[in-house]
């Protein structure tokens, strides 16, 4: 399967992206109508009522700044895991909101946490770490994108400010790296040229043989040409108007 073939924009790359961004803003915009607070469906940590949280957090977020700040990182990792990794992006959706959820729940301060940045952070580890481990240099390069525009996230898995999960953040991460180990990944074998080959000899390149052992270009070119002699013969008539033909 070429490149081409493999990453190419499908319904999904705009769909998925279109659903979470939909999915979180709806569930604020609830909260809004009924004037009311849904931060206690969110993953409180080592309670059984918390538990439904691991579901339920990545929807509900504390106020406008909170919800904004992440619906552009989700909306551009959706796209770009759909587009790059669409066999196993749904897997890696569901499974790393449980999974990441499920860590939260089992290692959080005894507090509310909610917010989608649990899954941005599975997203955004997950595409790094494939992107190196694939070794294709499309992927690699997605890599060096997501560390040079979301890198500053590394900072938030560890309790450097007050009042933000980053034992969400932190369960985000590790989950991602766990997907990125474990999931298997289609991509596109690259292109081998001839001199990229195990049996490869170079000196049955046609190429290769304009050159010496020292690179030297060698202008001399042996001909192997075939000399061939072309005899015509005259036959003439003696007739009232000369006619001559010609046979080779």
């Amino acid at each position: 399967m070429s490149d081409s073939e493999h990453f190419k924009l499908t319904n999904a790359v705009i769909i998925a992206p279109l659903i979470g961004v939909v999915s979180i803003w709806s569930v604020y915009w609830l909260e809004l109508l009924n004037k009311t607070n849904f931060n206690e469906y969110g993953v409180y940590p080592r309670s059984l009522m918390g538990f439904r949280g691991i579901i339920f957090s990545p929807f509900i977020h504390g106020s406008l700044e909170h919800l904004y700040n992440n619906t552009i990182p989700l909306a551009i990792l959706l796209a770009a895991l759909f587009y790059f990794y669409r066999g196993i992006a749904t897997k890696v959706v569901f499974l790393g909101i449980v999974l990441s959820g499920l860590i939260t729940w089992g290692i959080g301060r005894p507090s509310f946490h909610i917010g989608a940045s649990g899954l941005i952070y599975v997203l955004a580890s997950f595409i790094f770490f494939k992107g190196i481990f694939t070794k294709h240099f499309r992927l690699v390069a997605l890599s060096l994108i997501v560390v040079f525009i979301y890198g500053s996230l590394l900072w938030y898995i560890f309790p450097v400010k007050e009042g933000i999960s980053w034992e969400g953040h932190l369960a985000g991460f590790v989950t991602g790296l766990t997907f990125a180990l474990l999931f298997e990944a289609k991509v596109p074998k690259p292109k081998k040229y001839d001199w990229e080959r195990e049996d490869y000899n170079e000196e049955d390149d046609p190429f290769l043989k304009h050159f010496d052992a020292d690179g030297n270009f060698i202008e001399s070119v042996e001909k192997n040409e075939t000399e061939e002699t072309i005899r015509i013969k005259y036959h003439y008539k003696e007739n009232d108007t000369d006619d001559s033909s010609v046979n080779d």
